[in-house]
């Protein structure tokens, strides 16, 4: 038995998404022009300007449990540059073998940032504070520092704790 997992049109906050002729439309990039993106090249070109903007998929969706085959075993998509992605998202989920996605943000290894917290206080909208408007970027990439100065400068405006001891334990 086949399972086939489709998401209903909806934003983050519970709200219907808006009809596909209002909603934005990513370009179509060829493969010459990822060079010029800013971020490392992954081994399958995740548009998540087209994910996250177009599609309006929560980030959550994908990042809680990566279920990219969820998605494409049907959706083949557009144009060949983007079918020769999903191939490998097929390929991938066929060989049992998962991408080696290049970490974009980093922490060093005595930083503990724990994303839940962090989403149950500030909810799934605050995610676009460290890690910037990737509804709109083709490839992400680093847009913030995540310093502790930058880190400790968000506990102050959001009023909460900078007890040494949650980060560093």
């Amino acid at each position: 038995m086949v399972f086939i997992l489709a998401l209903p049109p909806v934003v983050a906050n519970g709200q219907q998404a808006q009809p596909a002729s209002s909603r934005y439309q990513a370009p179509v990039l060829s493969g010459s022009d990822t060079s010029k993106l800013r971020g490392p090249r992954q081994p399958i070109f995740f548009r998540h300007d087209v994910h996250a903007g177009q599609d309006q998929i929560p980030c959550m969706y994908c990042h809680y449990s990566q279920t990219c085959i969820g998605c494409h075993q049907l959706i083949g998509g557009g144009p060949p540059s983007h079918q020769a992605e999903i191939k490998k998202v097929r390929d991938a989920w066929r060989e049992r073998k998962p991408p080696e996605w290049i970490r974009i943000h980093a922490l060093p290894g005595f930083v503990r940032f724990p994303h839940m917290r962090h989403i149950k206080a500030l909810g799934t909208q605050a995610c676009v504070t460290c890690h910037g408007d990737v509804q709109n970027m083709a490839q992400v990439s680093q847009v913030s520092t995540l310093r502790m100065g930058w880190c400790v400068r968000c506990h102050i405006k959001n009023n909460v704790t900078r007890d040494c001891s949650v980060c560093h334990y």
